[in-house]
């Protein structure tokens, strides 16, 4: 009779290994990426955020054309998006940040790994101010025609509404299972960020966005901005 013995240490490594089998690997891709950032630590933080927050204020009494605009579309405060596109060149406290979103502008750019070309650069098209009054806020959108848009806070009194960012693969999950509460960020469909005084975000201006309502009982301060590849 003869015996089946167990193969030697030898014949064990000669036989094929196919109990290692690779193991199941999961992957992000097409992330969307946020850039954050803060103003407070630059040099003269507080007395450009200070003189900011007086020309934001001017202008929510003073601009005419802005404000019949905000009563026709029912803006809950004041927004100089459709009457003045020129603030950097009108103020210089305007101009000083401008200067200094660039930089960060350039950053993101950089980060995102932008291929601009050997002539193309970014270039800021756009930038306004926003007072939102308490119980108002600001329907999801995108900024069409642009890269990179962003804001950045001036006054966020207690309780003021943050930014609320929309998963772009919404509108096409069709039938995916809601995601579970404890869901990790880049999982979740809906993020919402909450600044502080001098806080700049930046994003990918096809990025949905909205304000929810200002549960503040201040007015929240904040200039908007959009970059476009020039």
């Amino acid at each position: 009779m003869t015996s089946l013995a167990r193969p030697g240490r030898a014949m064990q490594r000669a036989m094929p290994q196919s109990e290692h089998k690779p193991l199941p690997a999961v992957r992000s891709l097409f992330a969307s990426p946020l850039y954050e950032a803060s103003l407070a630590s630059e040099r003269g933080f507080e007395e450009l955020f200070g003189h900011l927050e007086e020309a934001c204020l001017m202008l929510a009494e003073e601009d005419a054309a802005g404000r019949a605009w905000c009563r026709e579309k029912a803006y809950g405060g004041y927004t100089s998006y459709a009457s003045l596109n020129d603030l950097p060149q009108r103020f210089s406290v305007f101009d000083e940040l401008k200067r200094k979103l660039d930089r960060h502008a350039a950053a993101f750019a950089e980060a995102a790994a932008f291929d601009l070309g050997p002539r193309g650069r970014l270039k800021m098209d756009s930038l306004w101010v926003n007072v939102l009054k308490p119980g108002f806020g600001h329907s999801g959108h995108i900024h069409p025609h642009s890269v990179i848009s962003g804001t950045v806070y001036v006054s966020t009194p207690p309780g003021a509404s943050g930014l609320k960012l929309e998963d772009p693969r919404l509108p096409l999950q069709m039938a995916a299972p809601p995601r579970r509460k404890d869901a990790p960020e880049a999982q979740q469909a809906f993020v919402t960020l909450t600044p502080a005084r001098g806080t700049l975000y930046l994003w990918e201006s096809w990025l949905r966005h909205e304000v929810p309502p200002n549960g503040a009982k201040a007015k929240r301060l904040s200039i908007s901005f959009n970059y476009a590849w020039k």
